[in-house]
């Protein structure tokens, strides 16, 4: 599985990385983003099988990057590794077709639990 991460935060992405590769999860790849317009970009070269994204980043947020990657009529299986637990976000963000919004902090058994429910290994 290729996976791409988005977050403002390099010790944040280093994080959800060893969490992943923690988790037993089948990972070939992963490339990194650094905002929502770098990950859209990726998205294009790259052809991630799954993408995790941070709600809060400059230049195009998450929920920025999630809406413009469905208006192209992308479908990638997508969801929010975040803070952010504001129940009206979480509507925001399913309702935009994320597939789950995941709360920091989280551990490898819960990254596992939640990716593992929305993707085939």
């Amino acid at each position: 599985m290729k996976v791409l991460i988005a977050d403002d935060s390099k010790a944040m992405r280093m994080i959800v990385l060893r969490t992943l590769r923690q988790s037993g999860l089948p990972i070939d790849d992963v490339h990194e983003a650094e905002d929502g317009a770098q990950a859209l970009e990726a998205v294009a070269s790259f052809g991630p099988d799954l993408i995790l994204s941070d709600w809060n980043m400059p230049n195009m947020t998450g929920i920025e990057f999630l809406n413009n990657l469905r208006a192209q009529g992308n479908q990638t299986t997508f969801g929010f590794v975040t803070s952010e637990s504001n129940p009206a976000m979480k509507e925001q963000a399913i309702a935009g077709g994320a597939a789950f919004l995941l709360t920091k902090p989280f551990d490898a058994e819960r990254l596992a639990e939640v990716v593992g429910a929305v993707v085939s290994g």
